[in-house]
């Protein structure tokens, strides 16, 4: 047998070894190919692939009569994938830029080393959005705080990208990872300021991660959510389904193309009770140019419906969509006029206009045929409550209840209220709706207003006792005593219609896209398009009563002399139909600042009642020659629209602002002509009472999304760009007269060559260039 040699022998062992090698190599190929291969293409295919949330489409917002109010437009944004960034920064620079920053651990402040997410998008991302002319100014501290609290949701850079701007992106790749355009539906609100203080507006939601749905996604966009009024209210119908977007991410961990798109479902669509043509009317007769803070509520007396309710000053939702400018915030804020507030359900002192309370509460006591005198006024205690006609050294004399409420007597109605006792006109305003919220409006800032009693004094003062010159002072509507627009339209409709009290809707109902109802948990109708009835005098007061005091409403404004003296609210008759209203006069203290509020309150025809109306003007001084011009347009406007001689066409408004809102108002300018109104002789409930502060809606639910503008860190520097090199077609002379020889730059090299390239230069000269004369 020959014999081995070493060498042969280490050949063969490393042959052996080589062999051993490869089938080790092959065995594992096939476990992970072959064996496991399974598992490891769904890890692939879940590693390469994001999940982003599509936000619902919301629903729409209509009038009665389906007229859009609020819809939705398609919104072009530029979003930061913040963690994709992090990771791309990673992979091209090896490390990432950290800072030390102080933070809470366990209770205890303690240094801790982050990620500067700033300096990332600013070395990594910005300089690429500056060669295509595509970066922004942005608020580095919005975008740290995002990064740290919701770094599952994209990062808006751009809002609202115009259309020169999406070309850019699409005509050229950004080539950065993190960085796409989506589309997002926002909210518009197709008439401005129209009706601002009913629809409310949307944002997005405060804590994200505590929405039920966030770990289903890569990348979570919330849907915007209404912050209040019928946005709030009704978010659950108008919010929809929300949408699925599957993006792939390539080997460089770019988002580089669209998988598949599961567009979300649009929510349902809300109907108000509204008629915009109503609401349009409404709207332009507040705007007067003698107005600065006023409200007016229009309802039909048949069910409760609230056809109409504005108030000035107002603003435009659309100035917080997608987010409010802090300018624009501030400016919101500053503004002493208060325009977020709806001044149609704050409270307000409400006056003589009062007096139906008190009436219908007598009424229920048996008291209503009852006559008292009028000295200019009565005793109560150690305090003398005078009439508003002893400032005229005058006295009413003795007056049954349809011509003390002609006069508007305090006197008769200071007795009236006594014989008819504080407890029963508690019982009777808490059944009108004084003191409380309508459960079903759907306004987040609707105040509750005061309806004073014994009951009242005894749960907030229980060591005052009530007294009779409580009972006088509520008996007009002065006092304790705070009431919206919306109460008093919806007392006053009451007795338009006979003795039913309906509560106000605001939201007639509401439909699936298809028309069909939307339906509840337990497969009703969700929002039935029913009227809803709050209480009924008919058990208590029969016809003949209630009459008498339509009758005294019907003297108000149509009767000239008879006992007492002339209606206060012949201002507020209508051409060719029956109006019945009454006027009111109040004192109140608006933050620290007296003032009158005059009112005026209607219902018409006489005889079939069509519109019950309440106008409220903070700074008028008399109800009759201020409030009582405004619902008479109002209701002119109305009828004529009924008529068919009245066409409205609904257009886009600009907020209301008048140019003095703290004038007071003597009397208000005819909207037809430039001449003064002759100044009613009216009166005045609060010459012997102290001032009611006022009751004023916050006029926000929460606080919107406000859009900080750039800070420091997040302001773009412009990019200094270097000259390109200029190719040159012939060569120049040196001084010698000889051609220069032209510098080629040499190619940039690839890693191969670099490596197998020798750099030594040649020793021979290249040939020389032929350079063309």
């Amino acid at each position: 047998m020959p014999r081995v040699s070493r060498s042969d022998f280490r050949l063969f062992l490393l042959g052996v070894l080589m062999i051993l090698g490869l089938a080790a190599i092959v065995l594992r190929l096939w476990v992970l190919q072959v064996m496991r291969g399974e598992i490891y293409a769904k890890r692939v295919g879940s590693d390469s692939h994001v999940t982003v949330r599509i936000p619902s489409v919301r629903g729409e917002i209509r009038d009665r009569n389906g007229l859009p109010l609020v819809q939705n437009r398609a919104s072009y944004n530029v979003d930061f994938y913040l963690p994709d960034m992090v990771s791309g920064y990673r992979q091209r620079n090896g490390k990432l830029p950290r800072l030390t920053e102080e933070r809470p651990i366990h209770g205890m402040k303690r240094d801790v080393d982050v990620d500067d997410i700033i300096k990332i998008v600013n070395d990594g991302v910005i300089p690429r959005l500056q060669d295509l002319d595509l970066a922004r100014d942005y608020n580095a501290k919005r975008l740290k705080k995002h990064y740290d609290t919701n770094g599952l949701v994209p990062f808006t850079y751009i809002e609202d990208i115009d259309f020169p701007t999406i070309a850019k992106f699409s005509e050229h790749d950004v080539g950065l990872p993190g960085v796409d355009i989506n589309v997002k539906p926002v909210r518009q609100y197709l008439y401005g300021s129209f009706a601002a203080h009913i629809l409310g507006y949307v944002g997005m939601p405060r804590q994200i991660d505590q929405q039920p749905d966030v770990k289903n996604f890569n990348y979570y966009q919330p849907n915007v959510e209404g912050k209040n009024q019928i946005e709030q209210a009704m978010d659950k119908y108008l919010r929809g389904t929300p949408g699925v977007r599957v993006l792939r991410r390539n080997a460089k961990n770019m988002l580089d193309r669209e998988v598949r798109v599961e567009p979300p479902k649009a929510g349902a669509n809300v109907y108000l009770t509204l008629d915009a043509r109503i609401q349009y009317i409404v709207e332009l007769a507040l705007r007067h140019p003698t107005l600065g803070r006023a409200a007016a509520v229009v309802l039909d007396p048949n069910n409760g419906d609230i056809l109409a309710m504005a108030s000035v000053p107002s603003f435009d939702p659309n100035a917080f969509i997608p987010s409010i400018s802090v300018a624009d915030w501030n400016k919101l804020m500053k503004d002493e006029a208060v325009p977020l507030v709806n001044r149609a359900v704050s409270g307000f002192p409400p006056g003589s206009t009062f007096k139906i309370v008190t009436a219908i509460a007598g009424l229920t006591k048996g008291i209503g045929m009852k006559k008292f005198n009028c000295p200019g006024g009565i005793q109560y205690g150690d305090h003398y409550f005078r009439c508003w006609i002893s400032e005229k050294h005058g006295q009413h004399g003795m007056l049954g209840l349809s011509d003390a409420m002609k006069v508007s007597c305090n006197s008769f109605f200071y007795q009236y209220g006594n014989d008819a006792g504080g407890d029963t006109m508690e019982r009777v305003g808490a059944m009108l709706g004084m003191g409380r919220r309508y459960e079903h409006l759907g306004l987040t800032d609707e105040k509750a207003g005061i309806m004073p009693g014994p009951e009242w004094m005894r749960a907030r003062y229980p060591n005052v006792r009530w007294t009779s010159a409580y009972t006088a002072n509520t008996a007009i509507g002065q006092g304790s005593v705070l009431a919206s627009p919306l109460q008093m339209a919806a007392a006053y409709a009451m007795v338009a219609n006979g003795g039913t009290a309906y509560e106000p809707r605001l939201v007639k109902t509401v439909l699936n896209a298809d028309g069909t109802p939307v339906l509840d948990e337990e497969g009703h109708i969700a929002v039935p398009d029913e009227p809803i009835v709050r209480g009924d005098l008919h058990g208590e007061l029969n016809p003949e009563q209630i009459e008498e005091l339509r009758r005294g409403l019907w003297k108000v404004v149509n009767q000239s002399g008879g006992p007492g003296g002339n209606g206060t609210g012949s201002k507020g008759r209508v051409k060719g139909t029956v109006v019945a209203g009454k006027t009111g006069t109040a004192q109140a203290s608006d933050r620290g600042k007296r003032e009158h509020i005059a009112w005026f309150c209607s219902f018409a025809p006489y005889d079939n009642p069509r519109y019950a109306i309440a106008v409220m003007v903070q700074g008028g001084e008399h109800g009759g020659s201020v409030a009582a011009p405004i619902a008479s347009h109002i209701l002119e406007q109305c009828l004529a629209l009924d008529q068919g001689t009245l066409k409205v066409d609904v257009k886009p408004l600009a907020p209301a602002r008048g140019s003095r809102p703290f004038a007071p108002i003597e009397a208000l300018p005819d909207y037809k002509d430039t001449g003064l109104l002759v100044v009613n002789e009216d009166e005045s409930d609060s010459v012997q009472t102290a001032p009611s502060e006022l009751q004023m809606g916050g006029g926000s639910a929460a606080r919107p999304d406000i859009n900080e503008g750039a800070d420091e860190r997040g302001k773009v520097k412009k990019a200094t760009r270097k000259p390109e090199p200029q190719r040159v077609e012939r060569a120049e002379p040196d001084r010698r007269g000889q051609p220069r020889r032209q510098q080629v730059e040499e190619p940039r090299r690839n890693i191969f060559q670099r490596l197998f390239r020798s750099d030594r230069k040649s020793n021979q000269e290249p040939p020389p260039r032929r350079v063309r004369p």
